[in-house]
């Protein structure tokens, strides 16, 4: 019966937590502990398949964490970003637009697709099989994340 008070605190405390998050941080809050769940978990996966190898080298794990710094980085960016973008829009109300974010999103959606395939790719190196049609669905994934701002070619040009 004691057991049984415990586990019973344990997911009282594990709802608790899970709601104040996400009051606190909404969906978006989800998204971005899903990208930083898939980070430390592609260099986990990453650094386990080169030692399965025999091929770990602290320079390539440092290098990395200097490949994920850089995506925090983007990260950063986008949510600047959404922001310039809200607050340009807020001050412009006779456009219609009800803004609230769109560049952050799809950048987390598209790092986490990514993420996801390469710890795929992980499994692979670490001898696992992994089916074809995950790979092509992560790629899909990836590739509708990046299709959702679709800017023309010679957008660049004009800035």
């Amino acid at each position: 019966m004691e057991n049984e008070n415990i586990f019973l605190w344990i997911k009282a405390a594990i709802v608790s937590v899970a709601g104040a998050f996400s009051a606190a941080f909404g969906w978006l809050g989800w998204l971005i502990l899903a990208w930083v769940g898939c980070m430390a978990l592609d260099w986990i996966s990453g650094s386990a398949a080169a030692a399965a190898k025999g091929n770990w080298s602290s320079a390539v794990a440092r290098a990395g964490i200097w490949h994920k710094g850089g995506m925090v980085v983007v990260v950063i960016v986008a949510a600047v970003a959404d922001c310039v973008l809200g607050m340009a829009v807020g001050h412009f109300p006779a456009l219609g637009i009800d803004y609230t974010v769109l560049v952050l999103p799809v950048i987390l959606v598209w790092y986490i697709f990514t993420e996801l395939g390469s710890i795929a790719e992980n499994a692979t190196d670490m001898g696992a099989d992994v089916p074809a049609w995950l790979t092509k669905l992560l790629a899909a994934g990836k590739q509708l994340a990046e299709s959702q701002i679709d800017l023309p070619d010679d957008a660049d040009d004009n800035l």
